[in-house]
């Protein structure tokens, strides 16, 4: 039994005679996790900007709830902070707007046109928050309507903020890795301190320490604003994205990488609360080595064929290939990656991304015929993208939403469209329909001679045989798309970092064993199906 990460019911995956399924990777109960804050109630309040919504977790990791659904008034979540009469104001991210979701459920946007608002403070019923620019600012925001007042200007993307004792608004620059502050009744900004690995966020303790989440190390960091000095606290994995203390010092950071949250005990220990998986996952390749490379949007991640999952890089690092959504590996072991700013780059954990072409509207699945020769679905232009070797681009259009891509080892093309919900095969420069009557048909591979379609309306994988059209299904009630009529709200994506829409994508792969891997984004796992 698996459960979904949106409120829905328990899932039950259902395999054919003949076939087993096998979980690579457990699901977790968060799509990402962001910004978090202890409530009155005693649990954590985590924001999930990627999965549009907002929950509620006991400090024990045992219980939790969906507080605003992935539907709601809401939209993608970055941080919150709560008023002493229970109001929980929101920053949202992709909206440019912040929200004030209150005790009865009713929800009302509390200020508007704040580019990339991102962190948020509540410091004596007063609000405050900075937008995540390179032209950022700090703004105290006005329940009432009144317009923002502007505290500090011109600062490179800060994010999340912390009120001091002695009132000082004080913020990390993240891309500078350098922690800054302002006086609350405004001024110049000053430096307190530098040397930081993409600092991501800071708070004070109950006993007035700064603690500062290092997103490129996982190392938190105390920090003495007056003499500078800094303490270790702890160490988990890269990718933090914010912390939150209880009023008796239990500190706990999120993971905007895999959607865990994990609370430091010590300098040396920490406890797991909620267990991390994908974001998504989204793309899905094998490579020469029986890897899974994985394209999950915030991050790049790796599975070997023992299940040891890794996450080589991410979005906040220099030269990453921007917000990833499809992936495919060349003969050379390349990774080559579809953005959802509608470009192909190819990618090398440390490296600087090599922009192949770019400008396309709405890349979704992408693979690559012999060494050199790429194919991309491009979902909004309804057209295959063809990048030649010598970088020349064609489109092949006819199509309607265009999902999944892949070849076979006679070189044919074969196609999932979204729009018709069909699987077409490009003969003599058209495309030819060899199956129809899908419901939502994304990735799509081929094992063995047979083409295999993941159909995320139906939540099954689904084996055609390319000659004659038949169809069986492989798998029933797997954990991808949504189910319980959840509708779930297209996030817009963030102009210059990650522009959008991050729309979905249900994607599979076939290792070098034959064993078909399938990403199960709608718990965040991966799971795999092979012939008994």
């Amino acid at each position: 039994m698996m459960i979904g990460r949106y409120g829905e019911l328990p899932l039950d995956p259902r395999v054919a005679e003949g076939w087993d399924l096998r979980l690579l990777v457990e699901g977790t109960r968060l799509v990402g996790a962001n910004g978090l804050r202890v409530g009155a109630d005693n649990q954590l309040y985590v924001a999930q900007a990627f999965g549009g919504q907002i929950s509620a977790v006991s400090l024990d990791g045992e219980a939790s709830r969906v507080v605003s659904p992935a539907d709601g008034a809401i939209l993608a979540p970055d941080d919150l902070a709560f008023d002493s009469q229970g109001n929980l104001f929101v920053t949202e991210v992709m909206n440019a707007r912040v929200s004030a979701l209150r005790p009865n459920g009713d929800v009302d946007v509390i200020a508007e046109n704040v580019p990339v608002a991102n962190g948020v403070v509540v410091h004596n019923d007063r609000i405050f928050i900075s937008e995540f620019n390179p032209k950022g600012r700090i703004l105290e925001l006005f329940p009432n309507g009144e317009p923002p007042r502007v505290i500090a200007s011109n600062l490179m993307m800060p994010n999340a903020l912390s009120v001091g004792p002695d009132d000082y608004l004080y913020f990390p620059l993240v891309p500078l890795g350098e922690i800054w502050r302002v006086a609350i009744s405004g001024g110049s900004a000053q430096k307190v301190a530098e040397g930081f690995n993409i600092p991501t966020a800071v708070k004070f303790s109950p006993g007035g320490t700064l603690t500062v989440v290092e997103s490129g190390t996982g190392a938190v960091i105390g920090l003495d604003v007056e003499s500078g000095q800094k303490t270790n606290l702890g160490q988990v994995a890269f990718g933090i994205d914010n912390l939150a203390y209880t009023d008796d010092g239990r500190l706990f950071v999120s993971h905007f990488t895999n959607g865990s949250i994990t609370e430091l005990t010590s300098a040396k220990k920490s406890r797991a609360v909620v267990d991390g998986g994908m974001l998504g996952p989204f793309g899905l390749a094998a490579n020469a080595a029986g890897q899974l490379v994985i394209a999950d949007g915030m991050s790049m991640a790796t599975l070997t064929a023992q299940g040891l999952l890794r996450r080589p890089a991410h979005l906040l690092e220099h030269g990453f290939p921007g917000y990833v959504r499809g992936v495919a590996v060349d003969q050379s072991g390349n990774n080559i990656f579809t953005n959802s700013a509608g470009g192909i780059a190819r990618y090398a954990p440390g490296g600087e991304a090599e922009v192949l072409a770019d400008g396309f509207d709405r890349l979704m699945g992408i693979c690559v015929a012999g060494n050199r020769h790429i194919f991309a679905a491009e979902y909004g232009a309804g057209a295959i993208v063809e990048l030649t070797p010598s970088g020349d681009a064609h489109r092949l259009g006819g199509l309607k939403k265009p999902c999944g891509v892949c070849i076979d080892s006679a070189g044919d093309l074969y196609v999932s469209d979204e729009g018709d919900g069909s699987v077409k095969r490009l003969c003599n420069g058209s495309f030819e329909t060899i199956a129809s009557g899908l419901s939502r048909p994304q990735g799509i591979a081929i094992s063995a001679g047979k083409l295999f379609v993941l159909d995320r309306g139906i939540h099954s994988l689904i084996g055609i045989d390319p000659a004659g059209g038949q169809q069986e299904i492989v798998a029933s009630n797997l954990p991808v798309g949504l189910s319980g009529g959840l509708r779930a709200n297209t996030l817009p994506g963030i102009a210059d970092l990650m522009p959008g829409p991050l729309l979905p994508f249900s994607d599979i792969a076939v290792l070098p064993s034959g064993t078909i891997c399938v990403g199960g984004d709608e718990n965040g796992s991966v799971i795999a199906l092979s012939k008994i």
